[in-house]
Parts: C-alpha cells; sequence; structure tokens
C-alpha cells in the first residue's frame, strides 16, 4: 500500500511537480503561495502541465488499444447482444472512445444505421463523453480513487439505465428516417500492424491535444480564478450544502457550456477545494460532458424533438438525482 501511495502521487498526483512549481513562484516570480496571485499561479501552471502530460500519455495508450477497435468491428460485437446486456456494452465501449459529446454524435448515426436499437446507441452516446479511461485516471490524479470509481460507477449506471429506458419507450419512429437510410459499407478493414497502431495512437494524441488545449486552458484558467480569487463564503452560499438548489443550479450552468471533462476537471478540483459538496461538483461536470448545448443542437438533426427531450429529461434527472445523493452520502469520499 506505501508503495501504491508513492507510485500515485509521484505518477499521477505529480506532487513534486507541485512542489518544484511552487518553487518557481516563490523565488524565480517573487510571490509568495499564501497570496492570492501567487497560489493562482501555481494552480494555473501545475494543473496545465500535469493535465497536458497525463492526457498525452494516457490518450497514446487508450488509442492503441482502441485501434483494435475500429467502428465496424464494435458495431459486430454490438450486434451480437440484446437487452440490458447489449445497453451495458454499449456503455462500456463508450469509455474506450475518447470523444466530447460533439464527436460522439457521428458514431451514433453510425451505430444506428447499422441496425443497432437506439436504446444501445444512446447508452453508448450517453457513456462516450462522460466517462473514458483518461477521464478515471485524471480524476484520481486530481482528486483520488474513490472519487474516479464512483464517478465511474454512476456514470455508467446512468448511461445504462438511460439506453434501457430509451428502448422501452420504443422510439425509433423519432430518429430521422434518413439515419435509416446511410448504409455504410460493410469492407473488410486491414490488419493493422504494431507500426500502424503506433502511428494511429500517434495521431489520436495530436489530434486530440489540437482539439481540447483550449478548453483545458479555459478551464484551469477558470480554476485558478476560484482557487485564488474567489472567497469560499461566496461559493459556500451559491453552492454550499446550505443551499438546497445547488445541485440545480450546477447543472443548468453546465448544459450551455460546452468542453471535454478534460477542461471541466480543473474548475472541479477548485470547487472541491472551496467547500463545494462532491454531488454538486460531479453534476456540473456530467452536464457539461454529457448535455452541452453544441451537441444538443448536431442531436437535433438526427432525431426529433421528442426523441430529443426524453433523452434531456432522463439525462438531467440522473444528474440531479447522483447529485444529491452524494452531497448526502459521499462526504466521506474527499
Amino acid at each position: 500500500m506505501n508503495v501504491f501511495a508513492w507510485l500515485n502521487d509521484a505518477l499521477l498526483k505529480m506532487t513534486w511537480l507541485n512542489e518544484l512549481v511552487g518553487w518557481l513562484v516563490e523565488r524565480v516570480f517573487g510571490l509568495p503561495l499564501e497570496g492570492r496571485a501567487g497560489a493562482s499561479v501555481q494552480f494555473f501552471i501545475y494543473d496545465t502541465v500535469k493535465i497536458f502530460v497525463l492526457l498525452s500519455a494516457l490518450i497514446f495508450v487508450i488509442s492503441y488499444v482502441q485501434s483494435f477497435f475500429p467502428p465496424e468491428r464494435t458495431r459486430k460485437i454490438l450486434g451480437g447482444f440484446s437487452g440490458i446486456w447489449a445497453n451495458t456494452l454499449g456503455a462500456l465501449l463508450g469509455t474506450i472512445t475518447p470523444f466530447c459529446s460533439c464527436s460522439s454524435i457521428p458514431l451514433f448515426i453510425g451505430f444506428t444505421s447499422a441496425g443497432l436499437p437506439i436504446g444501445v446507441t444512446f447508452s453508448f452516446l450517453i457513456s462516450s463523453p462522460l466517462v473514458d479511461l483518461a477521464s478515471v485516471i485524471l480524476l484520481a490524479s486530481i482528486f483520488n480513487w474513490r472519487i474516479a470509481i464512483a464517478y465511474v460507477v454512476v456514470g455508467l449506471a446512468l448511461a445504462v439505465l438511460g439506453g434501457s429506458l430509451i428502448s422501452a419507450l420504443k422510439l425509433e419512429r423519432h430518429v430521422e428516417p434518413f439515419v435509416f437510410g446511410m448504409h455504410l459499407a460493410d469492407a473488410r478493414l486491414p490488419e493493422m500492424t504494431t507500426k500502424d497502431r503506433l502511428a494511429f495512437a500517434h495521431k489520436a494524441v495530436t489530434d486530440i491535444v489540437k482539439r481540447v488545449w483550449p478548453y483545458v486552458l479555459v478551464g484551469v484558467g477558470i480554476g485558478a480564478l476560484i482557487h485564488g480569487w474567489i472567497p469560499g463564503r461566496f461559493i459556500s452560499a451559491v453552492l454550499g450544502s446550505r443551499n438546497p438548489f445547488s445541485v440545480v443550479l450546477a447543472t443548468f450552468v453546465g448544459v450551455p457550456m460546452y468542453a471535454d471533462i478534460f477542461g471541466t476537471l480543473p474548475i472541479a478540483e477548485a470547487l472541491v477545494y472551496k467547500g463545494v459538496g462532491i454531488g454538486t461538483v460531479l453534476a456540473f461536470m456530467m452536464a457539461v460532458t454529457a448535455l452541452s448545448l453544441p451537441s444538443l443542437i448536431m442531436l437535433k438533426k438526427v432525431v426529433k424533438t421528442p426523441l430529443l427531450a426524453t433523452f434531456f429529461t432522463i439525462v438531467v434527472t440522473g444528474i440531479l438525482i447522483i447529485g444529491y445523493t452524494f452531497n448526502v452520502f459521499g462526504g466521506q469520499l474527499v
């Protein structure tokens, strides 16, 4: 356990990096860490470097594994299951696709056009931006493994239950007809060599980092601002446990935003540091990643309003239940 704790601190939390950045801020920049400016600068540099280093390494490994599961093969795997097992597998496969909510929609279209039940494709659509292996490791690096595992469990549960409920409601008629007409060729995929897989993983790192870096910097910047400049009393008054609407507020503030989970983590870290309940923070993260306004607009192009409204209602309801439950029972996770 001592070795695991040391590896966790050294490799994931990078406590040595935090100490190094603190030394630079004090000695090079001349800013005391006890002051607002010093605390904010340390937070910004440390979180930015740590997130990009971990993100690059994790995406490389995950993309290498993902090279064994291209979309055609994934559709074939999902097509061999039915019922809640198909929803569960769809949600699990979503965890190995490091996509934001908008990037997941083309795969959603592909799965639906291939004849998969829409409940299964919605399980994938919910879990893909919400839970991926990289976000789990990053959550553990910023908080701890208890929170990371709890986030994965509730995220997968929401994806499985949400997709299963959509299946039970039989809402296929509310998918736009052109989606079912997009029959994709079932071509034999060339076998990738190890060199091909390494190139695929490298390209994935480059593409994803290029896509998410603005959101990471914005998220870290907001987190640094909250960490150093916004009084804890104000944040507690708005999002603290004494406000019974804190989870609702966090959820509906998160929906209009568009960011990957990597951009929301620094904000979540700063909010927890200021005393915001873990349930409120999880609700904010889930709303940003699973229900961003741009993704809802894109989804409206392929499904009709009743199905979109059902999807939104199910996910929001699930997020609210998760948020309030963790605020009541999840204090020991922090």
